[in-house]
């Protein structure tokens, strides 16, 4: 009686220990549309429109990047595809439902949209591959 006892106790206090960590976002609702990632521009052929993006777990994003011919873009972010739910991509008249992406590379002007629900906190870069040394990387930060 007293271990029993003894152990109730125990498995008590460790539960009051324990703290409940919840998603903030409400997949019932429409996706977030965050600015979209613009590459290159007028002004020079290595810029982004956007460095860094804000997230929440649990919450739904849409996120188009568009490509302003100016050079080939490759947009690379393996640690953030890999922690991410991806819901679909959209590219001209083409819906994608794929499990992952590797990368998203546009050959000339285009453009593409990609619907996803971050499931893993943490900083994740985003680059395009070979222009890091210009300037093209940026960052999603999930919280």
């Amino acid at each position: 009686m007293r271990a029993s006892m003894i152990a109730g106790a125990l498995l008590a206090a460790s539960l009051a220990n324990v703290s409940v960590v919840l998603a903030e976002g409400d997949l019932t609702t429409r996706p977030v549309e965050l600015p979209a990632l613009v590459l290159g521009s007028e002004e020079s052929d290595y810029s982004m429109s956007q460095h860094r993006y804000e997230l929440e777990t649990g919450q739904a994003y849409k996120l188009g990047i568009i490509s302003t011919g100016r050079k080939e873009y490759a947009i690379r972010a393996p640690e953030f595809f890999a922690s991410i739910f991806l819901r679909k991509v959209e590219a001209g008249d083409m819906e994608i439902k794929a499990v992952s992406l590797t990368e998203l590379e546009f050959e000339q002007e285009g453009e593409a949209e990609i619907y996803f629900v971050p499931v893993k906190p943490g900083d994740f870069e985003f680059r395009s591959a070979g222009l890091e040394g210009k300037g093209m990387v940026g960052t999603f930060s999930v919280r």
